[in-house]
């Protein structure tokens, strides 16, 4: 497939990689790099390196190559299954286990270990997605719904589009947090300085975000529990970050100056949801983690 695009004006000087990628928000900037690498992108009819800096007009034409065919091997992981029927599986993750399947990233995610325990899961998501309705970051634990067939994932789907999936975090941020509880309504897009990165920007997508302070450590820290009223990618952790009080060992949104926790002190407590056949209200809770609840008691020693 080849893609065709005209350079416009807010673009002009920049390197063609990173310009490339800010235009079209599917492609990362490595990807890019490597079709300009492979000779699949010409600039106005001719090769040119990535570092080449656009000017406004230029024309630029993308051969975009087919996707692989990736296969995902069933693997037999132990999964912690909180609950299961005919249409439904929830799942407490473990964090450090990411949840489905990527390039250079095949096995060990949630979705080997689910294809491993259910034969029949949604295919609405794909061959990488199988039965995924939604997700969480590979070192949050705690609740995911999943669907095993394409009614259950429609139903599931519908109410997280109509904010009707009840969704409780604990988390743990840095700072003092004066007062009890708040809502941080601010919306969500890709961070215009780091494609890696979400980041709270004016037309970004709307993003609401409750919160009810638990416990207060000496001033340091603050244990919080977080409603999700919209579920946008890395919502709590960039929401958090865009209020002063950034969340402990989150590598990506929290100060270079934390607790090494091995990634964000973050926990998808609380999962409920209408049952997408029988229509009943179902609500799911599983504990804090062993590491949390340790740093935890941690911090009521010192603090």
């Amino acid at each position: 497939m080849t893609v065709t695009i005209t350079i416009e004006a807010e673009y002009a000087g920049e390197r063609l990689d990173k310009a490339l990628s800010t235009i079209h928000e599917d492609w990362s900037r490595t990807q890019i790099a490597g079709w300009i690498e492979e000779g699949l992108v010409m600039v106005n009819g001719k090769e040119v390196k990535a570092k080449y800096k656009v000017k406004e007009g230029d024309v630029v034409e993308i051969e975009v190559p087919e996707p692989e065919e990736l296969e995902v091997i069933p693997e037999n992981l132990d999964l912690d299954i909180v609950y299961e029927d005919e249409d439904v599986i929830v799942v407490n993750k473990p964090k450090g286990m990411v949840v489905h399947p990527a390039p250079g990233h095949m096995t060990g995610t949630l979705v080997n270990g689910l294809m491993y325990h259910c034969k029949d899961l949604s295919g609405i998501n794909g061959v990488l997605r199988p039965g995924i309705v939604h997700r969480i970051d590979k070192d949050t634990s705690g609740l995911l719904m999943v669907a095993k067939n394409d009614m259950a994932h429609n139903g599931l789907v519908e109410q997280l589009v109509n904010k009707t999936v009840t969704r409780k975090y604990t988390a743990l941020v840095h700072g003092h947090i004066p007062h009890n509880k708040g809502t941080i309504d601010a919306p969500i897009g890709r961070d215009p300085k780091d494609r890696q990165k979400q980041a709270v920007v004016d037309n970004g997508k709307e993003a609401i975000t409750h919160f009810q302070v638990l416990e207060r450590f000496g001033g340091k820290y603050t244990l919080l529990e977080c409603k999700l009223e919209t579920g946008r990618t890395h919502q709590i952790r960039v929401h958090m970050k865009y209020i002063g009080y950034p969340l402990v060992g989150d590598p990506k949104y929290g100060p270079k100056k934390t607790i090494d926790f091995g990634g964000q002190a973050l926990h998808a407590g609380v999962l409920g949801f209408i049952h997408p056949r029988t229509k009943e209200y179902l609500e799911f809770e599983v504990p804090l983690p062993e590491d949390f609840m340790n740093l935890l008691e941690q911090l009521r020693k010192e603090c």
